[in-house]
């Protein structure tokens, strides 16, 4: 019974092999078996056979068990073929699905290695085997990743082409990519137009090429498969219009800020008719000046109330005969508390309605305010001008001038949906198109021209050319010449339901696997990897 278990355990994928017995240790688990076809086909010819040459053990690494490597030792027998003029007198059995021709590892084991090679390369894939109780290096995982089959694909209807970096700057490759399953189909060494034109010819069946605006690809479509429709990819076409738009901005990008009159003006409102000394005609509520007057007045006012005289209270209180009457004379320490300058004409009157005016505009140093009002003629000194200053700070806090926004932002504004939009930036953008009239046209086209391609209507690309053609804006101008040098593809973009999406996500997953490899992977160990990845071997 139990070797029955045994078994089911280890060959319940496998014919025609016997558990002879099993012995483990702390540190490897070793399986002990034989075959026992009775008759097994020839390799070169296919008869079967049932000679026995002779025999011998292969020693197997398997798939460990309970933590611990395992060990197959398989007695097998080599064979003599019974077809006299075979060219192989002699062969090996083999087990499927157990063994395969110099194989030192199971199939089982070897097909586990192989999804981690695809899945990690070579060092990162060698530690994680180590995790997996399967001993085995970097340069091995790599080997087989290099001996593995390029998974099989069919001629794509509707192909995607597009560059990707092995050295940024300096080497590119193509990747072609089925837009259809989003499979990637092939990875060529360079990005030429011999390379890209001889895979198209060699592989016929090509109806629809999705691309940017590349002339390379473009002159390579028409070479290799004359006759695909090309599809201009929407993305590029946008973003040169987006570029476009921004060299238009950066012409009137003195038009962008906000003319400073309008913050100005609601300042200076604020500000006009203000009285800032006023302020000092309510009285003192804290400090020990005004505790020590409240007290001296209360206590001056209960001996006049004894009815001591005033020579008499100043001599018990230690104050002056004229500080003792001014305190008499008053019923409220409040009236001693107010500023006895209030209401009282400035040196610096004349010159407020400046000061607020430089406050409104943004100037809030007092040291420039001084020097700006001493060049208009002010003979006093900065220190009035400082404390003035600092009641308009207490006041009017200064708060900065709004930034006025970059060509970058307004490019951004003008190639966004207005829905999407915040509040803020929508009021920003109006303003701007309505000081200027080039960026409000320029506005007008780009969203005539998001419509349509939004909408699939590449029909009306020559209307609204013609309609850009007629205003005077010298980038629209060079924007609309470079689709005329490529207007077929871009109608096509405009319309097909197609686009490059895919390839560019791609692209992104080839930067994936440069990065895991430290960008030293040779390209025919990138191509398998990114073919392989992609069809689901790991």
């Amino acid at each position: 019974m139990a070797d029955v278990l045994l078994q089911d355990l280890w060959f319940h994928q496998v014919d025609d092999v016997v558990i002879e017995g099993v012995v483990s240790d702390d540190e490897l688990v070793v399986v002990r078996a034989r075959t026992a076809a009775i008759r097994v086909a020839c390799p070169a010819c296919g008869t079967t056979s049932a000679r026995v040459h002779s025999r011998y053990v292969r020693r197997l690494a398997d798939s460990a068990v309970g933590g611990r490597p395992a060990l197959i030792e398989l007695r097998v027998r080599r064979f003599r073929c019974a077809q006299q003029d075979c060219s192989q007198a002699t062969f090996a059995e083999q087990v499927d699905g157990l063994t395969f021709r110099h194989g030192r590892r199971s199939a089982g084991l070897q097909a586990v290695l192989e999804r981690v090679a695809v899945m990690l390369a070579g060092r990162a894939g060698s530690r994680l085997a180590q995790v997996l109780a399967a001993k085995v290096s970097r340069s091995t995982l790599l080997r087989l990743i290099r001996r593995l089959k390029d998974p099989e694909s069919a001629i794509p209807r509707v192909l995607g082409i597009d560059e990707f970096a092995l050295r940024k700057g300096h080497n590119y490759g193509t990747i072609l990519l089925d837009i259809e399953t989003r499979q990637p189909v092939d990875l060529l060494p360079d990005r030429t137009t011999a390379t890209v034109a001889r895979w198209l010819a060699e592989h016929p069946g090509v109806e629809v090429i999705c691309r940017d605006r590349s002339t390379a690809y473009a002159e390579a479509g028409r070479l290799g498969a004359p006759d695909a429709v090309h599809v201009a990819d929407r993305w590029h076409i946008w973003s040169n219009l987006a570029e476009a738009i921004e060299k238009t901005v950066v012409q009137h990008r003195v038009q962008l800020r906000e003319p400073q009159d309008t913050a100005t003006a609601a300042t200076a409102a604020a500000l006009e008719g203000l009285d800032l000394d006023s302020a000092s005609a309510e009285p003192r509520t804290a400090g020990r000046l005004s505790e020590r007057v409240r007290e001296q007045h209360e206590a001056v006012h209960a001996l006049l109330d004894q009815g001591v005289p005033l020579r008499e209270i100043g001599r018990r209180l230690g104050l002056a005969r004229n500080t003792v009457r001014r305190y008499a004379h008053v019923a409220s320490a409040d009236e001693l508390l107010v500023g006895r300058w209030t209401g009282r004409t400035s040196i610096l009157d004349p010159y407020k309605p400046y000061l607020h005016q430089r406050w409104a505009e943004g100037c809030t140093v007092a040291r420039r305010q001084f020097e700006e009002v001493r060049e208009r003629g002010y003979p006093g000194g900065e220190n009035v001008v400082k404390v003035y200053v600092a009641k308009l700070r207490a006041g009017f806090p200064p708060t900065p001038p709004r930034k006025a926004p970059s060509a970058r932002d307004v490019t951004s504004w003008l190639t966004r949906h207005p829905d999407r939009l915040p509040n803020d930036q929508a009021q920003q953008l109006k303003a701007i198109l309505a000081r200027c009239p080039a960026l409000d046209r320029t506005a007008h086209h780009v969203r005539t021209f998001a419509e349509m391609m939004n909408d699939r209507q590449g029909k009306h690309l020559d209307q609204w050319i013609a309609q850009v053609q007629a205003d005077d804006l010298p980038a629209l101008h060079t924007f609309v010449t470079g689709l005329g040098q490529d207007l077929d593809a871009v109608i096509a973009g405009l319309s097909l339901r197609y686009s490059s999406g895919a390839v560019e996500g791609q692209n992104n997953k080839i930067k994936m696997l440069k990065r895991q490899m430290f960008g030293r992977a040779n390209f025919d160990l990138l191509r398998k990897r990114v073919l392989l990845t992609a069809r689901g071997r790991s």
